[in-house]
Formats: structure tokens, sequence, C-alpha cells
């Protein structure tokens, strides 16, 4: 699959108020990956969306280029109800071809530099598989 010029044609236009909202009442760790790592084209020159609704849900970050998708996990996740949405979410964004990195919130606040390296690693491979040569 050529990822270059993607035309992204899943957004959910019905979604884009709570999307707004979202990202208008971002969490701690979600503030602090977009605005040290995915923010202004930070990762590898790559423009991440956050808050971006997808079919019926909202991802928290988006990478439309590379269909990567990034969600941050908070504490409500550790509910079975919670976890099983998350599981539905992740098998519809992997259908239409996204790749999902998953965090806690924990992982993001406390160990930013692997998370770092987990995404370069995804953009590089997803880059490799691909033929991307971004200079």
């Amino acid at each position: 699959m050529n990822y270059q010029n993607q035309n992204v044609q899943d957004y959910n236009k019905s979604l884009k108020s709570v999307a707004k909202k979202l990202r208008q009442e971002m969490t701690k760790s979600e503030v602090c990956l977009w605005k040290y790592v995915l923010s202004a084209k930070q990762m590898k020159g790559y423009t991440f969306n956050r808050q971006r609704p997808i079919g019926n849900y909202v991802a928290d970050f988006v990478c439309k280029e590379l269909k990567i998708v990034i969600e941050l996990d908070g504490i409500s996740h550790l509910f079975e109800e919670v976890q099983e949405k998350d599981r539905e979410k992740e098998v519809f964004l992997n259908s239409l071809g996204y790749t999902v990195l998953r965090f806690s919130d924990e992982e993001v606040l406390r160990d930013m530099r692997n998370v770092i390296r987990v995404i370069e690693c995804v953009v590089e491979d997803i880059e490799a598989n691909n033929g991307i040569d971004r200079l």
C-alpha cells in the first residue's frame, strides 16, 4: 500500500463537535505527547492531528499520511467494558489499514523517551516497508 498522498475518506463529520470538545479538554498525558512529540511535525516531519473522528470513533492522535493512530489510556481503560470498546475500536481502525499504538497515561508521563522510541520505530518501519524516503 502506498501511503504517500493518501486521501483519507473515513473522516466522520458528525463527530466533529465531540472531537473539538475533546481537544479542549485534553488530559495531562495528551498535552505532553502533543506538545513535546507530535505537534508541528516534530515526529520525523509528519503531521499528526489530535482527536480526529474516524468512523464512529475519535482517535486521540492520527498521522493520516502513514495511517498511524496513537491512543492514550487513562485509568478508565482498566475496566473490562472500556477494554472491550478499545478492542472494537482497534479492530475497526486496523480494518481501515491503520497501525494502532497504545500507551498508558503513566508511560507517557514517566517514560516519554521510550514512548518516543516506539513511535519512531513504527514510523521507520512504515517508511521502509513502503519505500518512503523523507529527508
